[in-house]
């Protein structure tokens, strides 16, 4: 693999035009497919296949929605002051007044009377009154909610509540805010501090913004060939990209200003940073779509959706990697070193008639030394460096001189910090909307405290067969009699179907573990039934079903996870012990970031500091979502780290000076890197919206920050000074079985040194400039 990326890297650096034109195409096309037909999906989450899925669908066809246009519902709720009642003559008249200026206001199509006969809304006490108005699917909410309260001015001028509840579709999402831009502006000033010059910042940021730009016209380029994306999926999707793509192109840049500093020419150069750090970027990019995309086996359509959205975010960001980075390289010279690092233009020249054979030749930096070929002059200036380590050099020395020490009290951190994850809640959706100072959450507590907390999220007992309205009729009482009803409404027969349901209300909320307890035994308690089909269906009950199948998968994912992250290590490091190793750092990751995300949005912890309107359950694809991006990207950090080390015991260090060295080498770029993501994903944290967005993002906040600097900083280099030669050992037999990755580039290796002295300026098959 090293090889052929390699040959990718310098022809994209010697066809620059070429391969900016098949992007700006690429781009092009994307931008043609989101014009003509991007859109958004707003469809309640269900799982195909489901009894409460399948159920409602065949509602759906017995029970078509009128012909007109397509419409939404929102609740006008109006309480009464204290001492007041609705019930009473004048309190009637002025609710119908406001109800029928409603009705005429531009979108409302409908808008019921409270005090009809046949379906009054009017709570028991006279304190409440409901106006169901039927409204475009495509007004501004906004705009309505404020024409009614012109209209309820009156009303609210005498004392009187007005609240709007329910909602429309909302329309494309937000995306990003200021907070994601500082996120950025804090990435590139991370990336200036690590190059030290402004053209290597400057060109790593553009190219990361350049592919999550085509990416994410990608992903709403895709929307247009189906019935629309989650407004998740795109955030998800931006997010991952922009991480994944400012440390990738980190990655191939650092490797590429190495090599330069060894002696390289630039062509050279660009081909050895392309099959070197490109082979792990495509390592470690396939770990994060295999993990996204791996989301499918939950079997859950919007979860799907979202893996394959972030999954073609990723995908877009290591090709401009592998693709763009070169080019841009070339064009960067030896610009992307620091000033002072540049060679003057007789030195620069000097360098390409570097001899690899034992000629003496002038560096990058205008010293002249012997040199034998290519991996002793690197293992000469990686000695020198050694021999006078910086911080993080003394930092791996205390850290191998007392590895049993550093590891307990790294794992005790780590535990802390995970401590709170036990008490771990989910919920799919905050009844009555996320926003608790909202006017719909306002009407739903209204409606759930006058009319009980159930009456807004019934369950659906279907019965289908060629008696259903009387197997219905005859199911009634015993229905009525299950705990936990409040109420069930008369037998509702289809005019067309042998179809006929309940509508049963149950006593308590839907996100209440007790309502979940009712829909299991509706379910069981109507198995005998004979003459009709039951099902149980409904919002609530949909949503029992999806938060059940993603607590079960969550398990199920996370073994696949596990075993995908032992088996593709493997094959990376032809180890037993360094598998190992990198799953149970990857899971105190993730056990940490789902520690603190529960402390802040579950308990409440400095939740102002994310925006935080409330405490409540974390939502239902938080842990799904965290476990898939986080496991790819602490595996990302393990192959950047780990190969380096594994390289230098290839050449025939033992595992201390392994370590060290490979320590020193991949320890800058995977601290900036950790330190560019979390900036990214700490934008999404503290952008103060989307709670569950937020929630993933300080998830993998923490995650990023307690994988890098306390699992491949700390844990991983100590594990490996106590395993010793244990750490690279591989069973014979599964050496042989498993096929050779080269991410170290060994086979550049061998093909440098085996090219014949006149061929090699043609290094990978790149001319020299």
């Amino acid at each position: 693999m090293s090889r052929f990326l390699s040959r990718v890297g310098a022809f994209s650096a010697g066809h620059r035009l070429v391969v900016a034109g098949a992007w700006l195409v690429l781009t092009g096309l994307f931008a043609v497919m989101t014009i003509t037909g991007a859109k958004f999906s707003d469809a309640e989450f269900s799982i195909a296949g489901a009894e409460s899925t399948t159920a409602l669908a065949t509602m759906d066809k017995a029970f078509p929605a009128a012909p007109g246009p397509e419409s939404g519902e929102l609740m006008l709720v109006v309480e009464a002051p204290d001492g007041t009642s609705l019930t009473d003559p004048a309190g009637q008249k002025l609710v119908q007044d406001v109800v029928a200026r409603a009705a005429d206001i531009p979108d409302v199509l409908s808008a019921e009377d409270p005090y009809d006969e046949n379906r009054p809304y009017v709570s028991e006490d006279g304190s409440v009154a409901v106006s169901t108005l039927t409204v475009d699917i495509e007004a501004d909410q906004a705009v309505v909610e404020d024409n009614v309260r012109k209209a309820s001015a009156e009303l609210t001028d005498e004392g009187y509540t007005i609240e709007l509840g329910g909602a429309l579709d909302d329309g494309p999402p937000e995306i990003a805010s200021i907070t994601e831009a500082i996120g950025v502006v804090v990435a590139f000033v991370v990336l200036l501090l690590t190059f030290g010059s402004l053209a290597a910042a400057g060109a790593n940021m553009l190219t990361a913004l350049g592919g999550v730009i085509v990416g994410i016209v990608g992903v709403l380029a895709w929307s247009s060939t189906g019935e629309g994306i989650q407004s998740t999926t795109l955030i998800l999707a931006l997010m991952l990209g922009l991480a994944v793509g400012i440390d990738y192109a980190l990655l191939i840049l650092s490797r590429f200003r190495d090599e330069l500093r060894r002696g390289a020419d630039i062509d050279s150069a660009v081909a050895r940073a392309s099959g070197t750090a490109g082979t792990s970027v495509v390592v470690a990019g396939t770990t994060v779509v295999i993990a996204l995309v791996g989301l499918a086996i939950l079997r859950i359509a919007f979860i799907t959706e979202m893996g394959q959205g972030a999954a073609f975010a990723v995908i877009v960001a290591v090709a401009a990697s592998l693709t763009v980075v070169p080019a841009v390289l070339k064009t960067l010279g030896y610009k992307a070193l620091p000033r002072k690092e540049r060679p003057t233009a007789a030195s620069a020249s000097a360098t390409a008639d570097v001899d690899a054979f034992g000629e003496t030749a002038p560096n990058v930096f205008g010293e002249t030394a012997a040199v034998t070929d290519p991996a002793h002059r690197r293992d000469r200036e990686e000695r020198e460096q050694e021999s006078r380590p910086g911080l993080l050099g003394r930092w791996a020395l205390l850290v191998v001189n007392r590895p049993v020490l550093t590891i307990l009290g790294a794992v005790v951190a780590v535990a802390l910090l995970a401590l709170p994850a036990l008490s771990l809640k989910t919920e799919l959706d905050p009844p009555g909307g996320a926003d608790p100072a909202s006017s719909q959450r306002a009407a739903y507590d209204t409606i759930s405290e006058a009319f009980g907390a159930g009456e807004q999220n019934p369950l659906i007992v279907l019965f289908e067969g060629t008696n259903a309205a009387d197997t219905a009729a005859g199911a009634t009482k015993d229905i009525a009699a299950l705990t936990g009803v409040a109420d069930v409404s008369p037998v509702q027969p289809a005019e067309k179907a042998d179809v006929a349901f309940l509508a049963v209300t149950p006593e308590h909320g839907p996100s209440d573990s007790r309502t979940s307890d009712l829909v299991n035994l509706l379910r069981s308690s109507t198995d005998d039934v004979k003459d009709a089909k039951v099902s149980v269906t409904g919002q609530t009950a949909v949503d029992v079903d999806v938060n059940s199948q993603l607590s079960s998968g969550l398990i199920t994912y996370l073994i696949c996870v596990v075993g995908l992250s032992l088996l593709l290590l493997m094959l990376v490091f032809r180890s037993i012990a360094l598998p190992l190793l990198a799953t149970v750092g990857f899971l105190m990751s993730l056990a940490a970031g789902l520690g603190v995300t529960v402390a802040v949005f579950q308990w409440g912890w400095a939740g102002g500091l994310v925006g935080l309107d409330e405490a409540r359950p974390l939502g239902s694809l938080m842990p799904l979502l965290v476990v898939g991006v986080l496991f790819g990207l602490a595996m990302d950090y393990q192959v950047f780290l780990v190969s380096r080390m594994h390289e230098a015991h290839k050449n025939g260090l033992d595992t201390r000076a392994a370590v060290l060295r490979g320590f020193g080498q991949a320890s800058p770029v995977v601290i900036a890197a950790a330190t560019i993501m979390a900036s990214v994903f700490a934008g999404f944290a503290f952008s103060g919206g989307d709670p569950m967005v937020a929630s993933i993002g300080l998830a993998l906040t923490v995650g990023v920050l307690v994988d890098a600097l306390v699992v491949r900083m700390v844990l991983v280099p100590a594990a490996l000074q106590l395993l010793g030669e244990a750490s690279w050992a591989i069973p014979g037999w599964l050496d042989r079985v498993l096929p050779n990755v080269d991410t170290e580039g060994a086979a550049l290796e061998r093909e440098e040194f085996d090219q014949p002295h006149d061929k090699q300026e043609q290094f990978a098959g790149s001319p020299r400039a």
